[in-house]
């Protein structure tokens, strides 16, 4: 995909059913984008597979990277709960995910384990 990239949501879903085939993700002028963020969302998954990644800090209300809350789909800055198609993915293969905001409370998960 172009960087920047072009606005993009999930319609009809969330990132759960992007992997399930019930949903899709579309740029504002209605391009089908889903394959490109399925390959991104695998793509990372490789990383934190290959790379003994178990935590992972992603933009909030992304398509992509959504952990509890993604825009909707109408292209008018609503948000729905659910989480992108990354997020989803990562979080069904173990990988715990937070957003942005959530920093502190990574860090406090990781001294937690640093601890014992």
């Amino acid at each position: 995909m172009s960087i920047p990239r072009k606005p993009a949501e999930i319609a009809n879903g969330t990132g759960n059913e992007v992997l399930s085939g019930e949903a899709v993700v579309v740029e504002k002028e209605g391009d089908d984008v889903t394959a490109a963020f399925i390959a991104g969302a695998r793509i990372a998954l490789d990383l934190c597979q290959r790379f003994d990644i178990d935590i992972a800090v992603l933009a909030e209300s992304s398509p992509s990277c959504g952990t509890t809350t993604i825009y909707d789909g109408h292209f008018a800055g609503g948000k729905i709960p659910g989480m992108g198609v990354t997020a989803a993915l990562l979080k069904q293969h173990g990988v715990q995910v937070f957003s942005q905001h959530d920093v502190a409370a990574v860090n406090e998960l990781i001294l937690a384990a640093r601890m014992g």
